[in-house]
């Protein structure tokens, strides 16, 4: 089938599939946003091809400048004014930032949020965007998250060819470093929390837990730890001596055990030991997130590292998690030293009253256009995201709004194209009646 065919009979085939009352609740300028949007789902899809056939992991710095100027130009045709925000001082390519004035000074503030980068290397045996289905797409950041920032840009396009974004004021900012945040954060992420002192309202197209009946209207943190450990090295024969001791790895796993009976049970607060080298000479490259190491079984292992994250609902629930770690990391066995470093990382978005209107404005828009509603997703099934840099600085932000899918991260990754279709349609009409509140 070819694409432009493909592309048609996707749209019959979804609005078969609706209601005949589907739009029953939408007034005459919702139905005609439903039909432009309708129209513009082959070039969505288009893009999205575009986007995903470009190799634009978070280090390939010359690929996300590529996919920046691909979304950049498309911004820019709807009328945004389009930036390129440098990002050299944190190490990585930078960011994309669209700006939309409304006339009305009291128009109401909006941040889209996406991001240009994926997580595989400049150097990976790289996959394009490929056709499985009907409904089915694959390809390197299809639905984490190519798909979102089309949703993203479809969506202002579809309400500026009808000239409905003249009661809102609208910043795109597509980051180039969400899936490897560049350092310092309080560089990296500076023009988030600038835009989100700005605007309103936040909207995160991440594919949150990948549920179209639900969304992200809270979100854990994230805090990198590294726990590095020194042991007296010796021949096999003498571990558990008085004189020798326990090794570096009995300490570590002692560590890592302990670290698990004590906090496994926490509600919404996980801890996982992602990468683990011992031995007599073990080296870890945090940047590169790789390690190497040299050790033989008859000789007690002197030095062991270990990389993880710590996830929670709130600052205080990191807080609290921080203390009982650094406590167990101190108990050390006998010929052995530990240290537990926290790193800064990204700060839980709290479930907060203005959130849940957010959500129940977007669920209605749903409902509306004879979707299901929508609830909150369940914070555990879902990562960190950006959208936790403008959270606290918003009256309302909500996340998980971008191209449903499967195996994000991974070279299986899917997007089930028939979200597209109906994400778009919800976020222009959410959009559209924010701006008449």
């Amino acid at each position: 089938m070819s694409f432009l065919k493909f592309s048609h009979a996707l749209i019959l085939t979804l609005a078969s599939t609706l209601p005949l009352t589907s739009h029953a609740a939408l007034d005459k300028n919702e139905r005609e946003i439903v039909k432009q949007v309708d129209k513009n789902i082959p070039q969505a899809l288009k893009e999205i091809e575009q986007a995903v056939n470009i190799n634009s992991g978070s280090l390939n710095i010359e690929g996300v400048k590529k996919v920046g100027a691909l979304t950049s130009e498309q911004l820019k045709a709807i009328g945004f004014k389009v930036e390129w925000l440098d990002g050299s001082a944190f190490n990585r390519a930078g960011h994309v930032l669209a700006t939309h004035e409304s006339k009305n000074p009291d128009a109401i503030k909006i941040l889209m949020i996406g991001h240009l980068d994926t997580v595989f290397a400049k150097n990976d045996n790289f996959t394009t965007y490929k056709q499985l289905d009907a409904y089915t797409a694959s390809g390197p950041g299809v639905a984490d998250m190519k798909g979102g920032n089309t949703i993203i840009i479809t969506a202002l396009k579809s309400l500026q060819a009808l000239n409905f974004l003249e009661n809102v004021s609208i910043k795109v900012l597509l980051t180039g470093d969400e899936e490897s945040s560049g350092r310092p954060l309080s560089l990296s992420k500076q023009a988030i929390v600038d835009a989100a002192i700005w605007a309103d309202v936040a909207l995160g197209y991440e594919n949150g837990d990948n549920n179209i009946k639900t969304a992200m209207a809270a979100r854990r943190g994230y805090t990198g730890w590294t726990l590095n450990v020194t042991a007296n090295a010796a021949h096999s024969s003498q571990i558990f001596s008085e004189s020798v001791g326990y090794g570096a790895i009995y300490e570590a796993s002692r560590i890592l055990n302990d670290f698990r009976e004590q906090l496994a049970t926490q509600p919404n607060l996980t801890f996982n030991p992602g990468l683990i080298v011992g031995g007599t000479n073990a080296d870890y490259d945090s940047a590169n997130s790789s390690a190497t190491a040299f050790g033989k079984s008859n000789v007690i292992a002197q030095t062991v590292h270990v990389a993880g994250d710590l996830r929670a609902l709130s600052p205080k629930q990191v807080e609290s998690a921080k203390r009982v770690m650094l406590q167990i990391v101190a108990k050390n066995l006998d010929g052995s030293k530990a240290e537990l470093i926290f790193e800064d990382g990204y700060p839980p978005m709290a479930l907060t009253d203005g959130n849940k209107k957010l959500l129940e404005l977007y669920s209605d828009a749903s409902h509306d256009l004879g979707f299901n509603k929508i609830v909150a997703a369940n914070p555990r099934n879902a990562g960190a995201a950006d959208i936790s840099f403008a959270a606290n600085h918003v009256d309302m932000a909500l996340d998980g709004l971008g191209l449903m899918g499967s195996g994000a991260h991974t070279k299986n990754e899917t997007a089930d194209l028939t979200s597209l279709d109906k994400n778009i349609k919800k976020t222009a009409l959410l959009i559209y009646r924010l701006g008449k509140l």
